[in-house]
């Protein structure tokens, strides 16, 4: 099965669901019918309106998908088709997913090795609820989407659909040496921002709980954002370090502590999968966070709060570009074209 059978497969199930939820009238997760949709970019849009609309997109999508293997428009088809792709994996990547979804991926570490000891004391039902997995299933098929119709991109420019490499020697930015220049600067980037926003909460949480500041249960939704920042710090923290593994040695190899493992090589994928899934979670939940205004909630005494997510978008930005440099500084010799660079 190729990718765009995958994605065919995908959209066709999905958009499936999207049709019971305009059939019955029930299911459709977002904009009216999500009472928690304040930081959404979905907040405004009816029920009604929405569910034959993702209805319309999905199923439009799989037809698509499974045209992608045999057209190889020209000229303004060709960039009309593109236009149109990566606009769905825009709204699939970026508008669908909101805050909750960076959330539950800071909570996922304390759930998991609190579990066993019950602890923290939450109904998992309110943690990953309907809207939540929806959010999931959006971000995974929207990157099912972006690698289909970017090796669709790469077939129709003549280029290697596997690494996207020209006939021609390769230069460039996307050369293993630029890639390692500016991929540098990204990492650097992408690691200071979640540190600067990981010590603002932890001096929250810090605060509350030595009685030196009282928490206003009116600056998010409910208390429980203290805990939630401080998770995020946690997992900000960890993700720093991590994206430093971007430009180190230990990074490409896996260090001699790793028992097991110590001295192979890291796979690319283990670096570049988990740092993508991160940039789209970080970039989605900063869109929604300006309009929604949720950011003028905190601004004034505890402006000091913001404003390191401020720069949220940048963080987004810059742990994506990292990525990608790791992938063209390490992808070597293309297995389905010989080349290399």
């Amino acid at each position: 099965m190729t990718k765009s059978h995958v994605v065919a497969a995908w959209a066709a199930l999905y958009g499936t669901l999207a049709l019971v939820w305009t059939a019955t009238g029930r299911g459709f997760p977002f904009g009216s019918n999500d009472p928690a949709g304040g930081a959404s970019l979905l907040r405004w849009l009816p029920a009604d309106a929405g569910a034959p609309l993702f209805a319309v997109v999905l199923l439009g999508t799989a037809v698509a998908a499974l045209s992608l293997p045999t057209t190889s428009p020209r000229g303004t088809a060709r960039v009309a088709l593109l236009a149109a792709g990566w606009s769905v994996v825009a709204l699939l990547l970026l508008v669908v997913p909101d805050m909750r979804l960076l959330a539950r991926a800071g909570y996922a570490p304390m759930l998991i090795v609190g579990a066993p000891f019950g602890w923290p004391p939450v109904d998992y039902a309110d943690v990953f609820t309907w809207q939540v997995v929806n959010m999931a299933i959006s971000v995974a098929g929207g990157l099912l989407l972006a690698r289909a119709l970017l090796a669709w991109q790469f077939r129709t420019a003549g280029a290697c659909v596997s690494c996207g490499r020209g006939d021609g020697p390769e230069g460039g930015w996307a050369s293993a040496r630029s890639a390692a220049r500016w991929g540098r600067w990204a990492a650097y980037t992408a690691a200071a921002i979640p540190v600067v926003y990981a010590l603002t909460r932890f001096a929250w949480l810090a605060a509350v709980l030595l009685g030196v500041m009282e928490l206003d249960p009116t600056v998010f939704d409910d208390d429980s954002v203290v805990w939630a920042g401080a998770g995020l710090g946690a997992f900000g923290c960890v993700g720093a370090v991590l994206t430093l593994g971007l430009v180190q040695r230990w990074g490409e190899v896996f260090p001699r502590w790793m028992v097991g493992l110590a001295g192979r090589r890291v796979p690319v994928k283990l670096a570049t999968v988990p740092a993508t899934v991160v940039a789209v979670f970080v970039t989605s939940a900063s869109l929604g966070m300006f309009p929604s205004g949720a950011m003028t909630k905190l601004l004034g005494g505890d402006a000091w709060l913001v404003l390191p997510m401020l720069l949220w978008p940048l963080w987004g930005v810059a742990l994506g570009a990292a990525a990608l440099a790791y992938h063209l500084r390490r992808r070597g010799a293309c297995h389905a074209c010989g080349g290399a660079g």
